[in-house]
């Protein structure tokens, strides 16, 4: 029986071919399996980022989550299919809050955003910032430095039916305008045209509450 020859070009070809075959249907079916749990936790991590808007941060566990995004939400509205744009509806400590979901795009990709209104429709509440691929230190803040999140919360959002809510490296409106973040004027750019962009396709529908 004749030895089989590991050095040999056609061997090398089949081993590394048969191994990415292997491979290829492990991952697979491990993605196929654990869907369910990537799918369910994305979900999650949206009514996390929904509550954060309404300075809700601290859970026990996932379970703490779901139960706290329930008690809080009340209606889910798609405002905007095409753009992403969802309206919730929501009740804390008694009074009704809004909660906008706000798209648009950053320095480097997609950035968004949950900017929480007020019963008075006309103030912010709160607000949480996420992005996709923002420089850390820098534009990367708009998600990480809770505290530059935390400038938009009194703010004015609305002058008649314009959306005056904005960031500003030079703030000249202090009631409606946040200070864009140090060293971050392209990704503040984008979220000042997400926020004037997004939040004026709310209008009518909040109007109507």
């Amino acid at each position: 029986m004749a030895k089989l020859n590991t050095n040999n070009n056609g061997y090398i070809i089949a081993y590394a071919t048969g191994l990415v075959v292997i491979v290829a249907f492990l991952l697979a079916f491990v993605s196929s399996a654990l869907q369910d749990t990537i799918d369910a936790n994305v979900k999650l991590d949206v009514k996390k980022q929904v509550m954060a808007s309404l300075l809700v941060t601290e859970f026990a566990d996932n379970a703490d989550a779901e139960a706290q995004y329930v008690a809080l939400v009340k209606e889910e509205q798609v405002v905007d299919a095409e753009k992403g744009l969802i309206l919730y509806t929501c009740e804390k400590d008694g009074e009704p809050k809004y909660v906008l979901r706000v798209k648009g795009q950053g320095l480097w990709g997609p950035i968004w955003g949950y900017v929480a209104l007020n019963a008075d429709k006309q103030t912010v509440y709160g607000a949480y910032f996420n992005h996709e691929g923002e420089t850390a230190g820098l534009g990367a803040e708009i998600k990480d430095s809770k505290a530059w999140q935390a400038k938009f919360q009194g703010k004015k959002v609305f002058d008649g039916e314009n959306v005056v809510l904005g960031v500003k490296k030079n703030v000249t409106l202090p009631e409606s305008e946040v200070d864009a973040v140090t060293g971050a004027t392209l990704t503040s750019d984008g979220v000042d045209q997400m926020l004037k962009e997004s939040i004026a396709r709310y209008n009518a529908v909040l109007n109507a509450k």
